[in-house]
């Protein structure tokens, strides 16, 4: 196994899907979807992330090169840029947004753990992709 699909699998393993779920419910993020779930989209996020895209041009030519991968990396059969595009026009950045509060809420508690305590004063950034 090679250690980019490694570090993916560890990356979605830690990924609290029942949560994450429960948060597309909300929102109703995957009524009238048929193959490209709310799931899928943040997968090909997480991936983008990973890989250091900075745009969805760069994310859509990384996707293809690693193509016969897909089923492995959880993004089913097939992943087109038209679909990934229209989807992130579509679907609500609320589902994201709330998502990453939980993972930054998650974050902050695991900074406390034993005798060890990092102190952190203002607010912590993730980077995100501008697509």
């Amino acid at each position: 196994m090679n250690k980019g699909k490694y570090i993916y699998a560890q990356l979605t393993d830690f990924i609290p899907r029942r949560v994450f779920d429960g948060i597309v419910d909300k929102y109703d993020g995957n009524k009238y979807v048929k193959s490209f779930s709310c799931w899928d989209q943040l997968l090909c996020m997480v991936f983008g992330q990973l890989i250091f895209c900075e745009s969805m041009r760069e994310l859509m030519y990384s996707l293809e090169a690693h193509k016969t991968k897909f089923y492995h990396l959880d993004f089913g059969n097939n992943v087109a840029r038209r679909t990934l595009g229209e989807t992130n026009e579509k679907r609500s950045y609320k589902i994201f947004e709330d998502f990453a509060c939980v993972l930054m809420a998650e974050a902050r508690k695991s900074y406390y753990k034993n005798d060890f305590e990092i102190n952190i004063e203002g607010n912590v950034h993730l980077r995100l992709i501008y697509v």
